[in-house]
């Protein structure tokens, strides 16, 4: 099997020249033309049905002509629903370096375990694919850092999926926001609960025949296979996940720095919680508390993984407060309130049920916008991304420090230009991470 070390310097010796023939042609022929982009969907698990229901809703615009996972048994699944979708049988691969190779790909859309994402979008874009990559686009700061880099140096179009900012009734409040509809918002919070159960304790076990376990695991560091962790469990786990401020909390937190305007990084970061429900192998919290201090201006983020009990009736969501009033922001709509709390105004967007935050798929029209967004950044260049990486990165970095944070059990002080973390080589040495040999992501 190539390790990614050898795919790379293949890619590397024909990156220029796919780039500049087989994918300019490609692009050739969609820009201009009816035809459509050809995309690849990358990790068949929960939210990639997801990215099937919006590349459907956008069928005009892009086909899917081959998707990829290491479980033949979730590949299997899922090319039977996507051909039953589409109308077409899409080549299902079990590497994903073939669909790398492949000239007759234009996309990649990730919806892999987290720590896959900055590793995956950066062969992507060398191999000279556009790429959409799901929430965190990043497992680690230095990865986070190193995917705006690569973006900047292929050139090519890469989207995170916080599809809220692609949301119609979330732009039009936030724009409101910015006009001075509360009149100066200075505090943001945002919450997230589930009732999720224990992952238990896992047991040494066979891998199952139908799962690469290797390739699984690629640049994290190899472990032998348990039996709770494939295939959603890793979000727990430290060595692949990034807990539930990544998982969920990136949404909302993200919409609160946009709300607040806060291009940078904040000067203070702390976290406070700890795993306290179940005594198992689940090695980040299950409730949090966080904090971004930006001179002025406050975000908050409060996570319970297994307490559903609702904030303002809602799993999930925000409130932005200033001077002259409050609002309420979920995926469902908006309330505008007073100072007193009486509520002025209320939007709901047409639909059948409220989100839920057991919903681990989350297909719904703001994904299918996002991803319009971005096929329309691909077919006509110079179209502004909503998501664009070097602003939706920071999002990600400053719950990766708030996780640094709750590693260390004491607060952070941040370089708000730059956001290193100042005199403070611990916090410092936890901004990478290692990675199995011949993995490592690297800008050729």
């Amino acid at each position: 099997m190539l390790t990614r070390r050898q795919f790379t310097k293949t890619v590397a010796a024909s990156a220029a020249g796919i780039a500049l023939s087989s994918t300019a042609k490609s692009y050739a022929r969609v820009m201009g033309s009816n035809e459509r982009v050809h995309c690849a969907v990358i990790g068949l698990n929960s939210r990639a049905y997801a990215h099937l229901s919006s590349l459907y809703a956008n069928r005009n615009a892009a086909a899917i002509t081959h998707v990829s996972d290491v479980d033949s048994t979730i590949l299997a699944k899922y090319a039977a629903a996507t051909e039953k979708r589409m109308g077409t049988a899409p080549k299902a691969e079990g590497d994903f370096r073939k669909v790398l190779e492949s000239k007759d790909v234009d996309v990649i859309t990730i919806a892999t375990p987290d720590f896959w994402h900055t590793p995956m979008a950066i062969m992507g874009m060398q191999a000279g694919k556009d790429v959409y990559v799901e929430k965190p686009c990043s497992h680690n700061l230095h990865e986070a850092e190193l995917i705006v880099a690569a973006q900047k140096k292929y050139g090519k179009v890469l989207q995170m999926g916080n599809q809220q900012r692609s949301s119609p009734h979330t732009k039009e409040v936030v724009d409101q926001i910015h006009s001075g509809l509360i009149g100066r918002a200075y505090y943001a919070k945002a919450w997230y609960t589930n009732n999720r159960g224990t992952m238990g304790t896992g047991k040494l076990a066979p891998t199952p025949a139908t799962l690469n376990w290797d390739l699984w695991q690629g640049p994290a560091p190899h472990r032998a296979y348990k039996d709770n962790v494939h295939p959603y469990n890793w979000h727990w786990l430290k060595i692949y996940g990034t807990g539930e401020t990544l998982n969920n909390g990136t949404h909302e937190v993200d919409v609160c720095r946009w709300a607040l305007e806060v291009p940078g990084y904040p000067s203070r970061v702390t976290a406070s919680g700890g795993r306290y429900h179940f005594k198992d192998d689940w090695e980040f919290y299950d409730t949090l508390n966080t904090s971004f201090e930006y001179g002025d201006k406050l975000i908050e983020w409060e996570g319970r993984c297994c307490n559903d009990m609702p904030i303002y009736n809602r799993e999930r969501g925000l409130a932005v407060y200033g001077t002259t009033g409050t609002v309420i922001i979920d995926r469902d709509g908006y309330e505008i309130h007073d100072l007193k709390g009486k509520m002025t105004k209320e939007y709901k967007i047409p639909k059948v049920a409220k989100t839920s935050s057991s919903d681990t798929v989350g297909a719904d029209s703001m994904t299918d916008l996002h991803f319009t967004n971005f096929l329309d950044a691909i077919k006509t260049p110079g179209t502004k991304l909503d998501s664009p990486i070097d602003d939706a990165s920071k999002s990600v970095a400053i719950l990766l420090m708030s996780n640094i944070a709750y590693e260390l059990k004491r607060d952070l002080k941040v370089n708000t230009t730059t956001g290193a973390f100042v005199s403070d080589p611990a916090a410092t040495a936890l901004r990478t991470r290692t990675y199995e040999k011949g993995w490592e992501p690297k800008l050729t």
